[in-house]
């Protein structure tokens, strides 16, 4: 039993590395790739019209996005939010056991 705890854990600590290391990819590309656009749009017309800012804005929506599901920031649907719901199921299914 406790051999399988100490593997469950270990499941979910290795889960979670995955993720913070994807989120932290997806961050170092954006730095890279924004930082090459703005780059080209000030070699190409010197910042006349800075259309890299178009591709910056759409791509830090989806790390904001990214961010909210890594870091668990959602302050509606968060962990907390899932354990409560989870026991008050659970509860609400006991009672109805006990009425049948």
């Amino acid at each position: 039993m406790e051999q399988s705890k100490k593997e469950s854990k270990y499941i979910r600590a290795k889960e979670r590395v995955d993720e913070l290391k994807k989120f932290y990819a997806n961050v170092w590309s954006y730095i890279m790739v924004i930082s090459a656009l703005a780059l080209i749009n000030y070699l190409t017309n010197e910042f006349r019209y800075m259309w890299f800012l178009w591709a910056a804005f759409g791509w830090g929506i989806g790390i904001i996005f990214h961010a909210v599901g890594t870091f668990n920031l959602n302050p509606f649907f968060g962990k907390k939010w899932e354990e409560r719901k989870i026991k008050e199921l659970m509860e609400d299914d006991e009672k109805t056991k006990k009425w049948k």
